[in-house]
């Protein structure tokens, strides 16, 4: 069969989906291409829905991957509000819950990640939310207005980026956070340290090495959280932010191999060789890094979406990049370069209470592993580079503000 009758279809239509269809457009793909969403929209942009949208400075427009008439114009059959059921690798089709069957010749999954959701019995109450799509950050906007007080459990990227946006608002925020300090997974101690400093000085409340029990209800409507420390906090509205997890079910089910995410290869290929797998749901290579790991982000996204694209259309596979993050808070952005594997030395540049500083992490040969940057971007982008090539610093030049990035990533 040529590759003009060949169909891709491609389920989930986040980041990842959305521009995998468009860049088999791009790569010169030219059979049929449906993209199939569960969410009633057309594919958009995530990170904006914890900072411009609950701020409402962002119209539909402005999250938006493509306009919506990308999608015709380039022969990508798009399907919203549409949830795939199952799919049946021995006839290639997947089955939607309405009962429909869609065949396919290759198959893209880019189903990303649901929230966490607390196991509590009252977790359903009204007020109650998590944060993960669009329909989630409309039910939180109207909740977030002055002098509203807000419980956000997690100190998470997502929850403290909520925290900011709320504090902006006039709301009143109370962060709790079970581990002994906020981004516990997620950044080094100085880079925790700071935030947890500035989001003080903000007026943030945050309790950590304390659990959420119970909440109260009024109603059917939360009312308060008891913690176990025993303290019992008022509130309007709780925003559940305890993480992320892979939406690995429907390729499980199909019998492909997951492990926190769906097993692929660099090439984004699952054993399966009609089935790639893409973005948030993935368990990759990360090369660099000589192991494999489960990214959240854009950028994985994007270079996934490549790898699978370039792989359908017979071309050179793309050159490994290096995982990069970002957070925006307050008067803030945050850029992380690489991954923390293997530190055996942390070492700051610059004056963190300029807030304009970077936090350099070395291996015991002096190979940078990871950089994150504050208002730092030419320290992020030396960062990359020298990831990249596996370039070695010496500590005490990296700390010494009189020696130039430039000359260090050189």
């Amino acid at each position: 069969m040529s590759n003009t009758a060949k169909h891709v279809v491609i389920v989930g239509a986040g980041h990842a989906g959305g521009s995998a269809a468009a860049l088999l457009r791009q790569y010169g793909w030219q059979g049929p291409v449906t993209l199939i969403g569960g969410e009633p929209t057309v594919p958009y942009q995530r990170p904006p829905l914890s900072k411009a949208w609950l701020k409402g400075e962002h119209e539909l427009a402005d999250l938006l991957l493509r306009p919506a008439t990308f999608y015709p114009d380039n022969r990508i059959e798009l399907r919203v509000g549409c949830e795939v059921a199952a799919i049946d690798r021995a006839t290639g089709c997947v089955a939607l819950s309405s009962g429909e069957r869609v065949a396919y010749d290759h198959l893209i999954l880019a189903t990303g990640c649901h929230a966490r959701a607390l196991p509590l019995p009252s977790s359903q109450l009204e007020g109650v939310v998590a944060l993960r799509t669009l329909a989630d950050a409309d039910r939180l906007r109207p909740l977030l207005r002055a002098n509203s007080r807000i419980i956000i459990i997690g100190a998470g990227y997502i929850g403290l980026e909520v925290a900011a946006s709320a504090r902006s608002l006039g709301a009143e925020v109370v962060v709790i956070e079970r581990e002994a300090r906020v981004l516990p997974r997620v950044a080094s101690g100085p880079l925790s340290n700071f935030f947890q400093q500035r989001h003080l000085a903000g007026g943030v409340r945050i309790i950590t090495g304390a659990a959420v029990e119970a909440f109260d209800d009024e109603r059917q409507r939360v009312a308060a959280v008891h913690l176990s420390n025993g303290e019992a906090i008022p509130c309007d509205a709780v925003l559940v932010a305890v993480g992320a997890a892979p939406n690995e079910l429907l390729a499980s089910a199909a019998g492909l191999a997951c492990d926190n995410g769906i097993r692929v290869d660099a090439a984004a290929r699952t054993a399966d060789p009609a089935i790639y797998a893409i973005g948030d749901c993935t368990h990759r290579p990360v090369s660099l890094y000589e192991r494999t790991y489960r990214l959240e982000s854009v950028p994985n996204a994007l270079e996934q979406a490549k790898q699978a694209a370039a792989d359908l259309c017979g071309r050179a596979p793309p050159a490994p990049e290096v995982p990069w993050f970002w957070s925006d808070q307050y008067d803030l952005r945050l850029q992380i370069a690489g991954l923390p594997f293997d530190v055996a030395e942390t070492v700051v540049r610059g004056d963190p209470g300029s807030a304009c500083f970077a936090i350099f992490h070395l291996a015991a040969d002096g190979t940078v592993q990871s950089v994150e940057a504050v208002n730092a971007p030419a320290e992020f982008m030396a960062g990359r580079m020298m990831i990249a090539r596996r370039k070695r610093v010496v500590a005490s030049r990296v700390a010494d503000m009189s020696c130039s990035i430039r000359e260090l990533a050189g």
